[in-house]
């Protein structure tokens, strides 16, 4: 198709004056093998100044790591490795890159719960632009002959996500590997995900649903892998241009945002199909406009830069060939001055709604908690938990932070999803019923009879998982643009880092703000507190009350942090602003947990209980007991693993006294669910009594005490 053709078509869908002015939108996708490996001729201004911000993203690791991570990570490193390879300039170490992307799939760090091929293709990808030996990656791949299914309880029909399995076929590609090896149900796979409208989606075509363009691009890249670019060519091209270089889909019901990777899929799809986009000066424009002064490309105006997104529009730039001169690059957004009154306060997340509210009340006074969020705890649990800590004087308020499993959302032509639902709210607000167990809902029903009255109550929703990035994308744009997902969830109980295996999700830094996600598991508060410990939310207000809480949301004033055995005892953070991330560093001694005598996890729990408190194992039938629980390390699931402190001692009223020791079986396999000492007095005298217990730390021989009167 000649030039002229190509732009004739793409004015029969072109955007209203208000709409290009809008599209300087962004956005972050996997990413797919360049249509050349030689240098394009980009404007030297451009050209000069992303070498320049590439090289401010090395680290010491070998790699490049997103702007406010003193890490490297695989996404911006392939994304920089790719820059470099785009615009003809040698990376800076390649033999230390080379050895960085060998060393550091993120499944590296821990075995995810699902394949992730792309970081495969992202580290043969990169091993090949560095001129290295990729031998090893040909007998994985070649193991990848059929579709992965997702699992159930995340997606309700286990529909595959897409641009994971189409891996399969570019892999081989990059490695010289036979196509005539995978199985024929791959092909079947591919052909049913193909819109009549030569779209493609992540559910099957059948169900009627349109494409996405980031979908449809996975989809032409296999097809052309198979020489098949010629089916229904006529239609795709259509399709495309009708995505006006910018949306997801023609008429998307929501996350309506023009966004820089949807402009990168058009003109990539069209390149595929053999369309020549040089001459359309507009789009050329439009995305030299997301420039910042520092070098990089941003997702959108007014936004952080970074790699993935500079590598998009370097790879989307190639296709042109005239550019015209613009003003300025924009500066590099600036956060507002804090205020000077704000203090820095901790918010834990689903921390546990059950079990004992005494030692649940003991873990905020001695980790310094002022907000503890209780998974899914009934209200006589959080009514009891805060009349504890207001007896023993303790400053942390309870409030309402559940999962409300068995809620299904459906989104045309993604799938049906569960992990939609974590909600925080005040304890007592009136926030609405849950939609768990009650069928499946539309994203707008969802957001009409869920999201609705809890915003109304003052509550919020979260987002915590989604390893399907085209949805979770059009969510978190939807919620950026009408109210939806508050924060999104990095540090959790099962996965280390969130934006470790969903880089993707970095792309909204200082647009959503970032939290740790406690997700705690097992009955009892005690046998969860190296996650309680381990990793926390920070945030700046004026004091530790809900509405500074959304204060803070709502101004970027959150820093998520974690430093524990899952990190190797490195600290790491994710903060919404860089005045928030510096203004708690400055004041470390306010929460550090670590080397920090007025901060600590507690080593021995001593607890008086009474036949009416029904939330605490081991009440007595009459009179009173003494329980005494050491500190253990913890498995992910609340269950206490290796002892930290053996129990020594215990006296009451001064006298020694002898108490049980009592373990509890998980329900299958080894492994105990409980240990404790019980020691019960059911005369029970009048009067103020006193118990101290005494307890020896494995690891240094010191002593550690606990005293209490009763």
């Amino acid at each position: 198709m000649s030039r002229s053709s190509i732009g004739s078509r793409f004015s029969a869908h072109e955007l209203s004056r208000r709409d290009w002015l809008a599209i300087t939108a962004g956005g972050l996708a996997t990413f797919a093998i360049p249509v050349t490996t030689g240098a394009a001729s980009l404007p030297a201004d451009v050209r000069k100044s992303v070498a320049t911000y590439l090289e401010t993203l090395v680290r010491p690791d070998g790699g490049f790591a997103w702007d406010d991570q003193p890490t490297s990570h695989l996404s911006p490193t392939y994304a920089a490795l790719g820059c470099y390879q785009i615009l003809g300039v040698a990376p800076p170490e390649p033999k230390k890159h080379a050895d960085f992307v060998r060393r550091n799939h993120p499944a590296s760090w821990k075995k995810l719960e699902q394949e992730h091929r792309e970081f495969d293709q992202m580290q043969i990808q990169s091993l090949l632009w560095l001129s290295e030996d990729v031998s090893e990656f040909r007998e994985r791949v070649a193991s990848w002959k059929k579709p992965v299914g997702y699992l159930k309880q995340y997606e309700k029909h286990g529909y595959p996500v897409f641009r994971h399995q189409l891996t399969a076929f570019t892999c081989r590609k990059l490695l010289g590997l036979p196509m005539d090896e995978i199985d024929p149900e791959f092909i079947e796979y591919l052909d049913s995900r193909r819109r009549p409208n030569g779209s493609f989606g992540n559910t099957p075509a059948s169900d009627g649903s349109d494409g996405n363009i980031l979908n449809t691009f996975w989809g032409l890249q296999a097809l052309d892998i198979l020489g098949r670019l010629g089916e229904n060519r006529t239609a795709a091209v259509a399709w495309v241009l009708s995505c006006g270089f910018g949306l997801h889909q023609p008429d998307a019901k929501f996350a309506q945002q023009r966004d820089l990777a949807y402009t990168w899929a058009a003109i990539r799809c069209l390149e595929l199909l053999k369309e020549d986009v040089s001459e359309i000066g507009t789009v050329a424009r439009m995305i030299r406009l997301r420039q910042n002064d520092d070098g990089g490309f941003s997702d959108r105006p007014g936004w952080f830069s970074n790699a993935v997104a500079t590598y998009y529009a370097l790879d989307s730039l190639r296709a042109f060939q005239k550019f015209e001169p613009l003003p300025r690059s924009r500066p590099v957004p600036q956060t507002e001055a804090l205020p000077a009154d704000l203090k820095v306060f901790t918010i834990q997340i689903e921390a546990h709604g059950q079990g004992s509210p005494t030692e649940a009340v003991e873990l905020a006074r001695s980790l310094k908690i002022h907000l503890w969020g209780a998974k899914n705890a009934k209200a006589p649990w959080l009514k009891k938990a805060q009349e504890t800590a207001n007896r023993e004087k303790v400053p942390v308020t309870f409030f309402v932070a559940n999962e409300e499993y068995g809620t299904w959302v459906d989104f045309p032509g993604m799938g049906t999803y569960s992990h939609t639902s974590d909600i925080i709210a005040p304890a007592g607000a009136d926030i609405g019923p849950s939609l768990a167990n009650a069928g499946v809902v539309t994203w707008d029903e969802y957001r009409e009879k869920r999201l609705k009255p809890l915003e109304e109550a003052g509550g919020r929703v979260l987002w915590q998982f989604g390893e399907n990035e085209e949805l979770v994308r059009l969510l978190l744009d939807d919620s950026i643009e009408r109210g939806g997902f508050a924060a999104i969830s990095t540090f959790h109980f099962g996965n280390p880092d969130f934006t470790n295996s969903e880089p993707f999700l970095k792309r909204y830094r200082g647009q959503l703000p970032f939290v740790g996600l406690q997700d705690a598991h097992g009955t009892e508060p005690w046998w969860f507190s190296d996650m309680t410990t381990g990793f926390r939310t920070l945030f700046l207000a004026r004091e530790p009350t809900w509405e500074g809480w959304l204060e803070s949301m709502k101004n970027q004033w959150v820093v998520a942090v974690r430093k524990d055995a899952v990190t190797n005892g490195a600290l790491r953070m994710h903060g919404g602003s860089d005045a928030a991330v510096e203004f708690v560093k400055a004041r470390e001694a306010d929460w550090r947990w670590w080397e920090n005598p007025e901060i600590s996890r507690p080593l021995i729990s001593l607890v008086a209980i009474r036949p009416e408190d029904v939330d605490e194992v081991g009440r007595p039938e009459h009179g009173i007991a003494l329980r005494i629980r050491c500190a253990w390390v913890n498995t992910t699931q609340g269950q206490p693993k290796t002892p930290l402190v053996d129990f020594e001692a215990l006296t009451v009223d001064g006298q020694p006294v002898m108490p049980e020791k009592i373990e509890l079986r998980k329900g299958r396999g080894p492994g105990l669910s409980d240990v404790y000492y019980r020691w019960v007095d059911e005369a029970m005298p009048s009067g103020v009594r006193t118990a101290q217990v005494v307890g020896r730390v494995r690891e240094t021989g010191d002593k550690v005490t606990r005293s209490l009167r009763f």
